[in-house]
């Protein structure tokens, strides 16, 4: 029931009205407790603003972030987040169209000779680097391209596609010939050719067009997905299969196929693309990449997640199923097929050692991608520009002197270079930079769920800049999916926005908060904008609550109660969990109407809660707090 106050000097505390001798006084009371700082000071030592500054260097796939917690990571990006400068990718080069007919999937890249071949559906043309032709037709496959493989046999040295219909192969990349041996995937090991067909029966040959059966899968038909060599715990290399199940690893003994530490739960998936790199093998499975360590002398292998999907993945449209896995000298590549749906996966944990999460995505919906990996994170190398266009194949090779990656899409090759050792891009004026518009969205920072920031100042270094070379930055606010223009950069050194504008600094609140970075650079090739992670600067605010002070008169009996059982109901508001009514204002209308202003407080403390000897007159200062 609402204790309405009629009299100028009274308040009514937890329904019981009191006399007062003061006016009641009202503070702000949401603030935060003072920063102490010892030793130096650091960025965040301001008393009333705090500072966020991002780093990019752990990669994509982080989406939110907050106070407190590691802020090395971008939600996406298609630029290079491994160095400090950060600037536009590597240029990708589009060959020349092969000049086959009609639609086709380029099934497979190879190379011989210091040449590069590719399958255009089963037509098979060899690349002229001089100028950017890929010829006529030198053999026709009998299927489409499944793998390739580059191998030397009774010191000859061929190129071979296989096809399911058997295997192509050639020594001078002028004579093919068709073998009909039923393969899908090709292998070298042991001074043997090795090839598996889809019902998982593997053959070898030591002479080339002669094959002998050896291990089946046991299981069903179309199950195996990969055949490649890696070290097995003995720290002898041997054969692998990565099917739908999991790992087999080939026991050349017995002719068996063995079933090792990493069984998976089904997936279409599993293992496509997989390969040995640096001391692992790594099984890719939709989104996901299974890092898989078979340590000499170990008794159980190490497997840990690392892929991609791990914290929240990538963009809903940029998701898709990794068809291939491809080690270089500084990444591990996953080539992503984004117009293919990974398939529905449940979170699960692999050995106790992290989880990830099963998406499931529309197909034709995805840009396809290539990713690289370093082992610290993810980062985009290269984005396709249509959701219609599926990415086949890569290869990494030397061809023509020179190191680069090619890829298969759309019927399509492109190529890109890539660096055989550790290059700081700031030190060589050779690398050519992408035209496309590229772009860096950081996670949503969040200040607390209990707390609203105001944000006001965002700051940022930038170099190599000018009229051509440009960096616009933009910001949303509250999950929004759409971007407010901040400014546009085209001058070295710090840029200094205050929001919402300089005429009017008063800042913008905000429950989550995050930033798009898109640089361009002009027609220069070589050029490309740079700029180090920028530092955003707000405050934290409490939701606004009061605090209020009074002192109240018990020296006669007051409201039909008595000093002392005035002095009794204080103490029981005071010992109450739940918080109490105050009011000390005479407000109109029933049960306050529109101007309601009671307050709902704890008791913090109050004064001369007894007296000595029987009196029970006195006073009482009270301090009451909104929770």
């Amino acid at each position: 029931m609402v204790t309405r106050v009629t009299e100028r000097n009274e308040v009514a505390i937890n329904g019981i009205r009191y006399r007062t001798i003061s006016r009641v006084t009202q503070h702000f009371a949401s603030r935060f407790a003072p920063k102490f700082v010892t030793g130096d000071f650091s960025k965040d030592s301001h008393k009333e603003q705090s500072v966020w500054a991002p780093t990019f260097k752990g990669g994509i796939g982080k989406a939110r972030i907050r106070p407190g917690e590691a802020s090395d990571r971008a939600w996406w990006s298609t630029l290079p987040l491994r160095y400090d400068r950060i600037g536009l990718p590597q240029l990708a080069t589009l060959t020349a169209a092969s000049g086959v007919a009609g639609s086709f999937t380029i099934g497979a890249i190879g190379e011989l000779a210091n040449e590069i071949y590719a399958a255009f559906g089963t037509a098979v043309r060899k690349y002229n680097n001089t100028t950017d032709s890929w010829g006529s037709t030198l053999a026709t496959l009998p299927g489409v391209a499944t793998d390739s493989i580059n191998f030397r046999l009774n010191n000859v040295v061929y190129l071979a596609f296989a096809t399911t219909g058997g295997y192509t192969y050639t020594s001078d990349g002028a004579a093919w010939t068709d073998d009909t041996r039923d393969t899908l995937y090709l292998s070298y090991w042991d001074d043997r050719l090795w090839g598996i067909d889809n019902t998982g029966l593997l053959w070898w040959a030591s002479q080339i067009g002669s094959e002998q059966d050896d291990a089946q899968l046991p299981l069903p038909n179309g199950s195996v997905n990969k055949l490649f060599p890696a070290r097995n715990a003995a720290g002898d290399v041997v054969l692998y299969a990565a099917t739908r199940n999991g790992l087999y690893v080939h026991d050349d003994s017995t002719r068996k196929w063995l079933l090792t530490d990493l069984e998976l739960p089904f997936h279409p998936d599993n293992g496509r693309g997989a390969v040995r790199w640096r001391t692992a093998i790594y099984i890719p499975s939709g989104n996901a990449v299974y890092q898989y360590i078979q340590a000499s002398g170990r008794a159980d292998a190490v497997v840990r997640v690392v892929g991609p999907d791990r914290d929240d993945g990538l963009p809903s449209d940029k998701r898709g199923v990794i068809r291939q896995l491809v080690g270089t000298h500084n990444d591990l590549l996953a080539i992503l097929d984004g117009t293919t749906a990974p398939g529905a996966l449940t979170t699960f944990p692999t050995r106790g050692v992290s989880n990830h999460h099963g998406v499931v995505i529309d197909p034709d919906v995805g840009f396809s991608s290539i990713l690289g990996w370093n082992e610290l994170g993810w980062e985009v190398k290269w984005l396709g520009g249509s959701t219609e266009q599926a990415i086949s194949w890569a290869h990494v090779s030397n061809a023509y002197s020179t190191y680069r990656l090619y890829w298969g899409q759309n019927g399509r090759i492109y190529f890109m270079p890539i660096q055989r050792d550790i290059v700081n891009p700031l030190e060589s004026t050779t690398l050519t930079y992408s035209a496309a518009t590229e772009e860096l969205i950081t996670p949503w920072f969040e200040v607390g769920q209990d707390t609203d920031g105001v944000a006001l100042r965002y700051r940022i270094e930038t170099f190599n800049m000018s009229a051509s070379e440009t960096m616009a930055v933009d910001y949303a606010i509250n999950d929004a999916a759409t971007y407010t223009a901040m400014v546009t950069i085209s001058t070295n050194g710090v840029t200094e926005y205050i929001f919402p504008n300089s005429t009017t600094p008063e800042g913008i609140e905000f429950r989550s908060i995050r930033f798009r970075h898109r640089p361009v650079r002009g027609s220069t090739t070589t050029l490309t904008p740079r700029f180090l992670p920028p530092t955003f600067i707000y405050e934290k605010l409490l939701p606004p609550k009061y605090g209020f002070s009074v002192e109240l008169d018990l020296q006669k009996a007051y409201g039909q109660n008595s000093p002392q059982q005035l002095r009794d109901a204080l103490r029981t508001a005071i010992e109450r969990r739940l918080l109490v009514e105050l009011s000390y204002h005479n407000d109109e209308g029933t049960d306050y109407g529109a101007s309601d202003r009671r307050f709902y407080v704890h008791v913090l403390d109050a004064t001369n809660l007894e007296e000595t000897g029987d009196s029970d007159v006195g006073t009482s200062t009270v301090t009451m707090i909104e929770a």
